[in-house]
């Protein structure tokens, strides 16, 4: 099979959670450890570091995986889902895995997929873990699907666990309290293997400190330890000093990861590279101030506070997407100057809304849209549940032609936002 025709086979003989919800969600290690036989474990042959949580896990994991290549170290990342391009899901030192690569791995796995049909996250996870073993990474950074305990990527072996927060998100499969999703995700704290927490909250510490108990894991609380200071936001870059158990450490950090609420992800990033030396990882404070300058840029990170454009109106897209996530992105928006904000927006059809539409501002122009899977929320129904929260705005066919239609409108001294999917956000880049 060609290329095209690999993807074309995965697409429509496995199911895809972000494109069909919860039909595809395989709660359930058997296929993902089936796959991996048949590859020869290959998850046992490089050193890991695992990360989970409601938000942020993205940027920590491109945020340490800069760092680790400022290092020297050959650093395998594996993100979930993807914008544009399949590969993006599987990156060495900031490059997509070759088609060549994805076509044998899948021809490899053909018979299995024939036999039992994993899911199509379980696939992908086979096919990270054998082009990491296979490239004889130094070390690979593995993020999380859904969840933790149960999700596919949760048969590795780390050196380092981490569990950026907890919020509200996926509680269908979940739970739908704090301290049921924290129990979720503190799966993935493994036996005398230290676990990094993000950010500290009542309602879960006692589950990771119990967690880390059974597990002889030392815990550590991020946010405990590191706080920052004279902190300045730019539009594409932050700088703030950071003091660590009230010493000043960092001074003068600038890193293009933007938006207010990486302030929490930069500091669990600092904490994971303290850890280093301990983990057998030279590391020296510079390696973090140049890594963390350029993490766009060595990793390939998109789709986060994205600058589409700078120029008159300004652009900017996120694909925040739950109560936590969108309500830190608004706020940083309304610290911005404009005229009038115009909203490009769409969402799925499997999540309770109505949470996520009170957060939005009433003064804003909004352009409703659905993205182009089959589990997106048509734009006719998102208008409707808008108007109870006083959202005013129209429905649009597509989310390009939205897009179009705000930048139609906009003027010069206006602000764009895309943004309540990744796959609104994909269409978009």
């Amino acid at each position: 099979m060609t290329y095209k025709a690999t993807l074309r086979y995965l697409y429509s003989k496995l199911p895809m959670y972000q494109r069909v919800g919860k039909t595809a969600f395989k709660k359930d290690l058997t296929n993902i450890k089936k796959l991996c036989e048949i590859l020869g474990n290959p998850q046992l042959k490089f050193r890991s570091i695992h990360i989970a949580g409601t938000n942020g896990k993205g940027s920590v994991t491109h945020g340490l995986g800069a760092i680790l290549q400022q290092i020297g170290l050959k650093t395998g990342l594996y993100t979930s889902p993807h914008y544009k391009d399949f590969r993006e899901r599987i990156k060495i030192n900031g490059a997509f895995i070759s088609e060549e690569a994805i076509m044998e791995g899948v021809m490899r796995l053909k018979p299995a997929i024939e036999e039992f049909q994993p899911s199509f996250f379980e696939i992908t996870v086979a096919l990270a873990f054998a082009h990491f073993a296979q490239q004889n990474v130094d070390i690979a950074i593995i993020e999380t699907g859904l969840g933790g305990r149960l999700d596919s990527t949760n048969i590795l072996q780390p050196i380092l666990s981490v569990i950026t927060n907890i919020g509200y998100d996926h509680q269908a499969f979940l739970g739908d309290t704090l301290p049921l999703i924290a129990g979720e995700k503190a799966g993935i704290i493994k036996e005398g293997v230290p676990v990094v927490i993000g950010e500290t909250h009542p309602e879960t510490q006692g589950i990771f400190i119990e967690k880390a108990a059974q597990c002889n894991a030392v815990i550590h609380f991020a946010d405990q330890h590191f706080k920052a200071s004279n902190v300045l936001q730019q539009l594409e870059e932050t700088r703030l000093d950071v003091v660590v158990d009230s010493r000043p450490y960092y001074t003068h950090l600038v890193s293009d990861l933007t938006g207010s609420y990486q302030i929490k992800n930069l500091c669990t990033i600092l904490q994971c590279a303290e850890l280093l030396p301990d983990l057998g990882i030279p590391y020296y404070r510079e390696m973090a101030f140049e890594g963390l300058k350029q993490v766009r840029s060595l990793t390939k990170f998109m789709g986060r506070w994205q600058v589409l454009s700078s120029e008159k109106p300004l652009i900017i897209a996120d694909s925040a997407h739950n109560v936590d996530g969108l309500t830190a992105v608004l706020d940083q928006l309304a610290t911005l100057p404009y005229e009038r904000l115009h909203i490009v927006y769409g969402a799925v059809n499997d999540k309770d809304l109505n949470p996520i539409l009170a957060l939005f501002p009433k003064n804003a122009a909004y352009y409703f849209c659905k993205a182009a899977i089959p589990r997106g929320l048509p734009a006719s129904a998102l208008l409707s549940l808008s108007r109870k929260h006083q959202l005013k705005g129209s429905n649009y066919p597509s989310v390009q032609v939205a897009y179009e239609a705000a930048k139609a409108n906009a003027q010069e001294e206006d602000l764009i936002f895309i943004g309540g999917s990744i796959f609104v956000v994909a269409e978009i880049l």
